[in-house]
């Protein structure tokens, strides 16, 4: 599959990219994007907080817990599947109420029809889109909904645009995106929010420290890329240290149901 739009990767590489997030999930936790609520609110049928017990809910590739804080906040009894002990470890000092899991969107270990909603939140692209597509519907109770969500760097501004070149962002969508989903899924259906992160141009330094590209290259590529970052921060935009910055996000959701 695509890297979200980027250069396909074949199954190997795949499994070698998605390897860089096995470690590192403090640092992770501290600088990646939370998510718009917004995107919850669609996926769940626009359900309004505090009402109904909305149900059960996977989310599969959960990493730190960042999607997985809004279906807390929902009322989501949630179980969160990752490969990674050190991300996972992260998730329950913060959402020590949740069910944890070591598993892959492709194996839960998960009993059959046991939940309503499974989300799969900045990770579809690290997944055979088959294999996990089979486990999720067998996971899903008859009439569940499968989300599958990106925040990208909003590259229709093009300060932004630049800033993703230079940081080799691989999670930006071409427009004519459609992310596959296997044949137990009907009516893929997407929404769209833009929405801004307050950042500083420090921590946009610290941001591409999370990226794949940046964890798997070595220490000359890795130094060129934070020079050339430091450079069109601070000499070309001339932003100062510690300046707030209004950073655009786009975030994208697709829902499909059983």
């Amino acid at each position: 599959m695509a890297g979200a739009g980027g250069p396909a990767f074949d199954d190997a590489r795949r499994v070698e990219m998605a390897g860089a997030f096995q470690e590192g999930g403090e640092h992770y936790d501290r600088v990646r994007p939370g998510y718009p609520p917004e995107s919850l609110e669609w996926l769940s049928g626009g359900r309004p907080s505090g009402g109904a017990d909305p149900g059960d809910a996977l989310d599969v590739g959960a990493g730190t817990g960042k999607y997985t804080q809004l279906l807390v906040a929902r009322g989501w009894r949630v179980t969160a599947v990752d490969p990674s002990a050190d991300m996972l470890e992260q998730l329950r000092r913060k959402l020590p109420e949740v069910a944890t899991l070591p598993g892959t969107a492709e194996d839960t270990g998960l009993a059959s029809g046991s939940v309503d909603l499974a989300v799969a939140a900045q990770a579809w692209h690290w997944c055979d889109p088959v294999a996990a597509s089979t486990e999720l519907a067998r996971v899903l109770r008859p009439g569940g909904t499968l989300g599958l969500v990106w925040n990208q760097l909003d590259v229709s501004v093009p300060w932004v645009h630049r800033l993703a070149r230079i940081m080799h962002a691989g999670d930006v969508h071409k427009p004519d995106f459609r992310p596959h989903v296997g044949s137990g899924f009907r009516g893929l259906a997407s929404h769209e929010t833009r929405w801004e992160q307050v950042v500083t141009p420090e921590e946009l330094l610290e941001l591409v420290k999370s990226r794949s590209y940046y964890l798997k290259a070595g220490a000359a590529t890795r130094a060129t890329v934070l020079g050339n970052l430091r450079w069109y921060l601070f000499e070309h935009l001339g932003h100062v240290p510690g300046e707030e910055l209004a950073l655009p996000y786009f975030c994208q959701t697709w829902r499909a149901h059983t």
